[in-house]
């Protein structure tokens, strides 16, 4: 009879730092696992299961969701819909990407680095996709056809890089300036994210009166920021396991509580989003510039490209650093983690 033995886990001290989460004591899988051994520990409880099912799970929902989509509006031919259409895309790639980076983050301390390079890029470019959907429909009346309006999709596609080099650089901070990392790898998705959203801001704080566009997806956009806020309060915090380490190492930690807000705050955003394009349509048809090829899936391609070769950058870099830094060091040896 075929039995499949499932990896053993380990408590904080049995494992090298970099792999260490702050205030999770127990459920840590071998700093030199196996590609098999990393995907069957997602059918094992350790503190990386749920954060691994709560965005596998979502990239079937958002391609379920992107599928029926793709039935009633017309991608190939319709313009319109096209800055949607490379949003969800990119709503498709970002919990994948996540999923992967959880599940294969403790093949090697190598492979930790790069697994959370590729999520940042994919983060990233997912704030590129937020701005694709705002500038084409959730701008303001007010700021149709405005210079803001016209250089926002370019900017935001220079955010990622932005984004990416800085959240990527912050790993190399880990040990040695733990606070500098946090601060930086914090700073480097509010910043895209206060910026995609300032349309957004000025629709429900500041833009009152019959020129202000007051529609059936404010709800939607006040519940999305609510969860965005949320998320970013669980990343910086560590709550609720700074306060009572070990008690949520498996279950309940801050890491899963943000990508369910995560997850959430993307699906309010993007029923909102549906709501705009539909029931804009006529007025950004008369009043805002068509959707143009360059404008939306040129400046998807540039800004996947430039992301990848800052990753392979970094990549590269981790590599060579790899007898100079602290970045890739650990307390443990691989022998003394094996035999605890």
């Amino acid at each position: 009879m075929l039995t499949i033995r499932l990896p053993q886990i380990f408590r904080i001290h049995q494992v090298p730092r970099i792999f260490w989460e702050d205030g999770i004591i127990s459920g840590y899988r071998h700093p030199k696992s196996s590609a098999l051994d990393c995907v069957l520990s997602s059918f094992q409880l350790n503190n990386e299961t749920i954060n691994i099912w709560t965005h596998f799970l979502p990239t079937w929902y958002f391609l379920w969701r992107f599928l029926g989509l793709s039935y009633s509006l017309d991608f190939s031919c319709d313009a319109y819909s096209w800055p949607f259409l490379a949003y969800m895309w990119l709503v498709c790639l970002y919990p994948f990407t996540s999923c992967c980076a959880h599940t294969f983050s403790t093949m090697s301390a190598h492979a930790r680095h790069i697994c959370y390079f590729l999520d940042y890029g994919a983060l990233s470019l997912y704030s590129l996709g937020c701005a694709f959907t705002y500038g084409a429909y959730a701008m303001p009346d007010r700021w149709v056809s405005s210079t803001l309006h016209y250089y926002f999709v370019p900017v935001a596609a220079l955010n990622s890089f932005v984004c990416t080099s800085l959240s990527c650089y912050s790993r190399f901070l880990e040990l040695e300036s733990p606070h500098l990392s946090k601060i930086a790898r914090t700073a480097a998705f509010l910043y895209p994210f206060i910026f995609d959203n300032i349309p957004l801001f000025y629709r429900l704080l500041f833009c009152f009166g019959e020129d202000c566009t007051w529609n059936d997806s404010v709800p939607g956009y006040f519940y999305h920021l609510f969860f965005a806020a949320l998320t970013g309060f669980l990343f910086a915090s560590h709550l609720p396991e700074r306060l009572a380490p070990g008690r949520f190492d498996f279950i309940g930690h801050s890491h899963q509580l943000f990508h369910i807000c995560a997850v959430v705050g993307t699906h309010f955003q993007l029923e909102a989003v549906l709501r705009d394009l539909h029931s804009r349509r006529e007025f950004l048809g008369l009043h805002a510039p068509p959707a143009v090829f360059t404008q939306t899936f040129a400046v998807l391609v540039l800004a996947l490209l430039g992301n990848g070769l800052l990753i392979a950058a970094f990549t590269l870099l981790l590599c060579r650093s790899a007898g100079s830094t602290s970045i890739l060091q650990s307390n443990v040896s691989e022998t003394e983690a094996k035999e605890k």
